[in-house]
């Protein structure tokens, strides 16, 4: 439903402008990560953008939740009808979601343009909403905070697409709607120009694919303080047309003749502004593309190096380095170390599934999966999945992502893949339990759709429930919980809150195989209590009949204990 043109920017906005982003970034993800040929063609800007304001969007609807729930146990006499987060909290949010979640060169660039717009909107203190004047000051902070982020900025990229997104809103009108249109307006223009300011962008005939992303943000706060999207259209003519271009070489023609550094390094850095100031130095002298975004003790580092070793020990020289992230780039996909050795011969057909601990992952190994290990709370990166693809070295690949927030991922890097020439099926696997089931009917003998479908089958007849603690008080399906609650979710749904893991986990097996099974897989992660599979083993046994238990260890991989029951 359209709304009516805002004057003004407040938490709503905020929290609208990052759902709209998300869907916008969404819907042209494959477009973007389709032209990213700068600085590295890894195919990845578009899901990297995405993921950046996917961990914003989640912040900001945590401290709308957190009002809601404090909302909620109040006497409704001492409730305000506007009780809810202030901008600056909502912003604050915002920006700190986005440093926490930010992925590649142009999402660490997007986290600091965010921070530079919270900056400002949030020295405002307890005002509930800016008008087009704080936009501008706003826009104007971020692009510069954004150049100064970046070690050695480039023309024709996202940065300069910001910077023209703040000139035009200088000359805007004092209403919201008016700013964003004009900011919009001159950052699309900025765009369209990028091919002649950037030659690696004119060789393989595509706009910049960060400048891209950020105008389709753009684009959503436009929506968000009109009602409607632009009347242009989020970004025309992403790819710019020769007469001479082919397109079956313009990723080698984008390439420069030099494959570049072989890693990006991406870690979380907890340290202060002058060790900051020194790994700048040590990191800029090691590699490229580095980005060093955040402040107030807690920094986003990512760098393009040779010597991923060295971009860490950097940062532990520095402060506390976490959520390391260390992609290869794979640069020519060569697979030999030396020429002497011939190159290996393809398999015909493999399983790539991502998994969420060591244990899982020797399990799927052992049945000859390759795996791609996803951490807690560091899911992979599209760029890795393709990694992943790429050492499984066959001709037809079954991609397993175990995990509902991957499927913009592993679609993505199912995309990159096939344009490699590779065959590749996604099967939309939710949890690793469901990756188990597939596996276990997989025949690489078999016609590659036959076997597709089998698995596709086993995995869509395996419910799938987790037990976890939750970190927060909040609001769940089944109610509000606090903070070291024990959750059972089923489906991906809270079904159960308690104090004790043995007793959730009973009541969530108890309402799964009501509905019947065969067989019940239980995942135990390193830290659930040594006694809950005996337990449930013993509660299948003596309550339901003809039903089957399998026990695996997970190790570290983020729930207490995984349940599947086909």
């Amino acid at each position: 439903m359209a709304q009516v043109p805002q004057r003004f920017f407040d938490a709503l906005a905020v929290r609208t402008w990052c759902g709209l982003s998300l869907r916008a970034l969404g819907r042209a993800r494959e477009e973007i990560d389709a032209i990213n040929v700068y600085p590295v063609a890894d195919g990845d800007t578009g899901t990297n953008l995405y993921l950046t304001v996917e961990s914003a969007a989640a912040a900001v609807e945590a401290v709308f939740a957190a009002h809601e729930v404090d909302a909620g146990a109040g006497d409704a006499e001492d409730r305000d009808e506007e009780d809810g987060p202030s901008l600056a909290d909502a912003v604050g949010a915002m920006a700190h979601g986005a440093l926490i979640g930010a992925r590649g060169n142009s999402g660490t660039i997007l986290a600091q343009l965010l921070r530079g717009m919270a900056q400002v909107l949030s020295a405002r203190g307890d005002s509930p909403h800016t008008g087009g004047s704080g936009l501008r000051s706003a826009l104007r902070h971020a692009a510069e905070s954004a150049r100064n982020a970046v070690a050695r900025p480039v023309e024709g990229t996202v940065l300069t697409v910001a910077s023209a997104a703040a000139d035009a809103a200088d000359g805007a009108g004092d209403d919201c709607a008016e700013v964003a249109r004009a900011a919009y307006e001159g950052a699309r223009a900025a765009l369209a120009a990028t091919p002649g300011q950037l030659p690696v962008l004119e060789r393989a005939g595509v706009v910049d694919a960060g400048g891209h992303g950020l105008v389709t943000v753009l684009a959503a706060r436009v929506e968000t303080c009109t009602g409607r999207p632009p009347e242009t259209g989020a970004v025309l003519h992403a790819r710019v047309e020769h007469d001479d271009a082919d397109p079956a070489v313009e990723c080698a023609a984008a390439g420069d003749g030099e494959d570049g550094p072989a890693f990006e390094v991406i870690y979380l850095l907890e340290a202060d502004d002058a060790a900051v100031a020194r790994l700048r130095q040590r990191l800029d002298a090691l590699g490229d593309s580095l980005v060093v975004v955040g402040g107030d003790g807690l920094w986003n580092v990512h760098v393009h190096v040779d010597d991923a070793g060295a971009a860490v020990e950097a940062g532990v020289e520095a402060g506390r380095p976490y959520r390391i992230r260390i992609t290869h780039f794979g640069h020519g996909d060569v697979h030999t170390t030396g020429a002497e050795r011939p190159p290996r011969e393809r398999a015909q057909r493999a399983v790539v599934a991502v998994v969420p601990g060591e244990g899982l992952a020797e399990l799927y190994a052992g049945a000859g999966a390759t795996t791609l290990l996803a951490r807690p709370g560091e899911p992979p990166a599209s760029g890795e999945l393709v990694q992943a693809v790429r050492r499984a070295h066959a001709r037809e690949v079954v991609l397993l992502p175990n995990d509902a927030e991957l499927r913009h991922t592993a679609a993505a890097a199912a995309e990159q893949a096939r344009a490699e020439g590779v065959r590749v099926a996604l099967i939309p696997t939710r949890s690793a339990v469901q990756g188990i089931a597939a596996l276990a009917v997989h025949e690489a003998g078999r016609r590659f759709d036959e076997d597709v479908v089998a698995m596709t089958s086993a995995a869509g007849a395996t419910r799938h429930a987790e037990v976890t603690v939750a970190e927060r008080q909040s609001w769940t399906t089944a109610g509000i919980c606090q903070a070291g609650d024990v959750l059972g979710l089923i489906d991906g749904d809270v079904a159960v809150i308690g104090p004790d893991v043995s007793r959730v986990a009973a009541t969530v097996l108890d309402r799964m195989l009501s509905a019947g099974g065969e067989l019940v897989t239980l995942v135990l992660g390193d830290e659930a209590p040594q006694d809950v599979a005996d337990q449930l083993e013993a509660r299948v046994r003596e309550a339901y009949l003809a039903v089957d238990t399998v026990v695996y260890r997970g190790g570290r991989q983020g729930a207490l204990l995984l349940v599947g029951v086909e």
